[in-house]
Order: C-alpha cells, then structure tokens, then sequence
C-alpha cells in the first residue's frame, strides 16, 4: 500500500472523506493482503459508523470490481441484463425469471449467492438438480451465455476478489447491515460479470434482510444511484417478504414448483414478482417500450412454452439432467413427509416466514454457518395461504424431513408459525415501491 493503513482508517473513522486512490489503494490491500485483518476490521467499522459519501461508495464499487477480472462478452450482441434479490424464505424467482427473460431475447449472465440462515440461495437450489454446475469458470460462464441465452454461476475468485476477504470480515465484525458496504458488495459482483443493466428486487418485512421499510428505501436509492454512476442502468423494486414467496420452501421443494411453473401452474404471489421484475429488465434491455408491452411479451412466451424449452437447454448445457422437466421426482424426495393439520375451524391468520424460514434450517436445509451442508430435499409445502379458510384436520402443510423425530419438531413449528383464527386476512400489497 501506498498510503499507511493506519491513517486512512483514521481518516474514515473521524468522519472524513476517501479520495479514490486512498480507497482503490485499500481494495488493493484488502487483495494482496498488505491491509492486515485487524485493519480490514477497523476500516469497515468506522464505515459502518459514519457512512460514506455517494462517490466514495461508487470509487469502492469500482475498485471492488477492478480487483479481478472484468467479463466482456463480445460474441453476446443482445443486450445484458441481470436482477438481484437481497433475499427471502421461498424466493425461486431467479430460476424462472432467468429463462424467461432470456426467451425474450436478452442476454442474462447470473452470477448469484449461496443461503446463510433462513434466506435460501440460488445457488442451493440449483445444486438439488442433479449434475446441474455451478462452478463454472469465466470462460465457462461465457460459454454457457452464448449458448443458450442465460448462465447462472457461483462467485469465484477471478471475480470481484476483494469483496470475498471484505464480506467474511463483514460477518465477524458487526458491520454488514452497513448501507455503503452492501451497495459495493453487490454492484462489484454484478459489474464483474460484463451487464448493461441490472433489476434489484429489495425485499423488506419480517423475513427480509431490510426488515424495515425505509432501510430497505435508503439501500434501493443507493444501489440505483451507484449503479448509475458506474454506467450501467438500474432500476429498482421493492417487494413484501413478510410473508413466503410461494408455497415450496426447501431447496427441492422449490427447484419442484418452479417445474410446475413452466407448465403454467404457478403461485399468484412468485408470478406476480417474476413478471414485475422481466418486465423491468426487458424495459433496460430496450427491446419493451412499456412495462405493459413488456408483460404482455413475458405472458406470452410463458403460455408457448417457449421458457420451459430455454429452461432447458440451461440443463443440458450446465450438466443438469433434462429429464426433470418431465419426470420432477428425479429431484429426490425427504423419507418423511408429515402434514400439519388444523386443530380448530377459521381462517389461516398468519404465515411467518422467519418462524418458517428457520424451521427449514433446523430441518438441515440451510446453513448457520457458512461452511454448513445442506439437505436438498427437506422443507416445507404450504397447503394453505394467508386468510385460506381452514377445517379442523385440514393439511396446512406438509413437513419434508430426513428423520421422523425432525419431522415431528418441524410441524410443530410449523403449526405455531401458522395459525387459524376467526379474522380473515389479506396478505400485504406485494410490490410495494419502484425507482426507475
């Protein structure tokens, strides 16, 4: 480093501003390891304390992006458009959105996260298809791009290195709900992989990383206008996670509902979602001139069957095996699978998704620690939704679980995280904000 770490930490600590070299030289540090682990601790918690400025989070976005390789995708002439979710319990938007909105003629290189607590990750899911990779080199990744229209890959450390070594730290030190650090985090990732736009899908409620609303709005602004300094275009959705996305939750369990999709039987809630957000990234790509137009291309190719061809194709290119879209209990199946029935008559008053989203983990099905495995098959499938009227020995759920005792401790959990009253409710309004 050309700068002494200990006064740039200082610096940033008593309030004042980084110039660019000052952080391109700490990102540089934080990769090569002059910038010891006791100082990467310092420097990210005096930025969770006291901030820092829309240039500085976009100069640390640039420099997290420029630690390793910078994809360019020169045999791709569609437009490249990617989305992110900040998150949920049952949010298996990306393995429909990605084909569909490749149907659609846009390019889409996804490089996406594993889970770590009750939010399930892609890339978890992906992994209960059998065969199907996602280590995938650059190069792959490319490959993969041109051929069928979508790629949907893990991190690997050609990509965007620094933010590896700065989110570990992150997760030891207090300091990830830090607005400017998650900004740099995702948008260096997404920058790496070469896109001309991305789609945030920031959820908030009980089972969102921003529980609360207006952080979630603080961190939608600074995506957006992050992103847009960098160059690339941006837009932003704010959605509910106070309730689950869907009715499978589980790795398995999801990777099986979106088979059902594909086939048109899909949950209200996970099509609204997936068509806001295509519709967002068509409209980016310019090939929309509408959001309606947009939707109404997305509906259309949904209903041909077209998606579930491009669906795939991604199978037999990335080594999944093909056959599931067909045959969906190739998937495998937990050996115990328990319902959860209704003790008395009413209507179911709540679904919690943090109770459930946890319950899931307990069963195996994600991690408490990063380095954790996971059980594809376990899970839960809802019977019944928020304000679905319910009789006594109704199934509200059915428990998926390796073993009769995990099972027996799921359901009830699951029986507290969904009870029946009188009330009749409706679930919250399910995209709530949009910044474009």
């Amino acid at each position: 480093m050309r700068n002494h770490p200990a006064r740039l930490i200082r610096k940033k600590r008593d309030g004042g501003e980084l110039a660019g070299d000052e952080i391109r030289d700490l990102v540089a540090g934080v990769v090569d390891g002059t910038l010891g682990d006791a100082q990467l601790g310092a420097f990210l918690m005096a930025v969770c304390c006291n901030g820092m400025t829309p240039a500085e989070t976009a100069e640390l976005t640039l420099a997290m992006r420029d630690s390793g390789r910078v994809l360019r995708h020169p045999n791709v002439p569609r437009a490249k458009i990617d989305k992110h979710s900040t998150g949920g319990v049952g949010d298996k938007v990306s393995l429909l959105l990605a084909p569909l909105v490749a149907a659609a003629g846009v390019a889409v290189p996804m490089i996406s996260g594993r889970g770590l607590g009750h939010t399930g990750g892609t890339i978890d899911k992906l992994a209960a298809i059998p065969g199907y990779r996602t280590d995938l080199s650059c190069d792959e990744f490319q490959q993969a791009l041109e051929q069928c229209g979508y790629a949907m890959a893990r991190a690997n450390a050609e990509l965007a290195p620094a933010d590896g070594r700065m989110y570990a730290t992150r997760d030891v030190t207090g300091t990830v709900e830090s607005i400017p650090l998650i900004t740099a985090s995702i948008l260096s990732k997404k920058l790496a992989e070469g896109i001309d736009g991305l789609v945030m899908d920031v959820k908030t409620g009980r089972a969102a990383f921003m529980a609360d609303e207006s952080d979630a709005v603080v961190l939608m602004e600074s995506i957006v206008g992050v992103g847009r300094a960098a160059g690339i275009q941006v837009s932003a959705l704010l959605t509910d996670m106070d309730h689950p996305l869907g009715r499978g939750l589980g790795n398995a369990l999801e990777v099986a509902e979106v088979l059902r999709a594909l086939e048109g039987d899909c949950p209200t809630d996970l099509r609204e979602v997936t068509l806001a957000l295509g519709a967002e990234m068509l409209l980016l790509a310019g090939v929309a001139t509408d959001l309606d137009a947009a939707r109404a291309t997305l509906i259309g190719l949904w209903q041909d069957g077209v998606v579930r061809q491009v669906f795939q194709h991604n199978l037999q290119v990335q080594g999944g095996d093909p056959r599931i879209v067909d045959d969906p209990g190739l998937l495998g199946r937990a050996p115990h699978v328990v319902a959860v029935e209704a003790q008395r008559a009413g209507y179911v008053t709540d679904v919690d998704p943090l109770a459930l989203g946890h319950a899931i983990v307990d069963l195996g099905g994600g991690r408490r620690q990063p380095q954790d495995a996971v059980d594809p098959h376990v899970g839960i499938v809802l019977a019944k939704t928020l304000g679905d009227a319910a009789h006594v020995g109704d199934a509200l759920a059915f428990v998926h679980a390796r073993t009769a005792a995990a099972a027996a401790g799921a359901a009830a959990a699951v029986a507290a995280a969904m009870p029946v009253g009188d009330e009749r409710l409706r679930r919250n309004q399910l995209l709530k904000r949009r910044l474009a």
